[in-house]
């Protein structure tokens, strides 16, 4: 149990200085931009108590929060994504895994991990672009701004899913 803890941890803090020295730093065609961080939280164990995917994903992006000078709209978007996880797990998930799946591409498939993460980073950009943004008067631009990130997101994701799982 404490290894899986540190583990989790060391993904954490990987992800926290990754996003803040690096990703942070990236837009492309002024619209898009990675937001990595979201892999710790879409990729943690299935059997992973509601209270901990809840408190792991407030102070994933209260800390992604604190290295951004965002006030707290990080951790706003990653709470919520973490609070639909089970939903989204529910959905894309196969029927027949087990307590202690780690969704993945080894466990999940390459098309139903690609769905689910799909899933979850339009969920989480939404919310997290939506509150940047504080309007709509802007929509088509607000829209371009969270498909053109979702999808730099999700392919920084499966490749990172790639090259470690392999």
């Amino acid at each position: 149990m404490a290894v899986i803890f540190f583990k989790r941890l060391g993904w954490f803090w990987l992800l926290v200085l990754l996003q803040a020295l690096v990703l942070n730093h990236v837009h492309l065609l002024g619209c898009a931009m990675p937001f990595l961080y979201v892999y710790l939280i879409l990729t943690l164990n299935v059997n992973t108590s509601r209270k901990a995917l809840l408190l792991w994903g407030f102070f994933l992006g209260l800390t992604v929060d604190i290295f951004s000078d965002t006030p707290g709209m990080n951790a706003a978007a990653t709470t919520f994504l973490a609070f639909m996880r089970p939903s989204l797990l529910t959905l894309f998930a196969p029927r027949d895994c087990s307590d202690d799946m780690e969704p993945g591409i080894g466990s999940m498939g390459e098309w139903l991990f690609f769905r689910y993460i799909l899933a979850g980073v339009v969920l989480h950009h939404t919310v997290l672009l939506a509150m940047e943004a504080f309007s709509f008067f802007d929509f088509g631009f607000l829209l371009l701004e969270i498909l053109s990130s979702s999808l730099l997101t999700v392919f920084c994701v499966m490749a990172v899913e790639g090259i470690c799982k392999k």
